[in-house]
């Protein structure tokens, strides 16, 4: 994978509020995975859904690490 053939996606952590970018690679497909927000440390989850119609076309989910994604 290539840095250029990832999608940058505006979020806002769940905890702090403070906005980031995450890339995500739709090469992937649908996954959870886990994101540290870089200003207050918390662990996020990340739920990204793949549509296989269209691989580009990704929904993100963040959540506290105690919350059921």
């Amino acid at each position: 994978m290539h840095e250029q053939e990832l999608i940058p996606r505006r979020v806002r952590c769940p905890y702090c509020d403070a906005p980031f970018d995450l890339l995500l690679d739709p090469s992937q497909g649908s996954q959870l995975t886990w994101e540290d927000c870089h200003v207050c440390c918390a662990p996020i989850q990340v739920r990204i859904e793949a549509d296989p119609a269209d691989p580009e076309a990704l929904a993100v989910s963040l959540g506290r690490d105690d919350e059921v994604l």
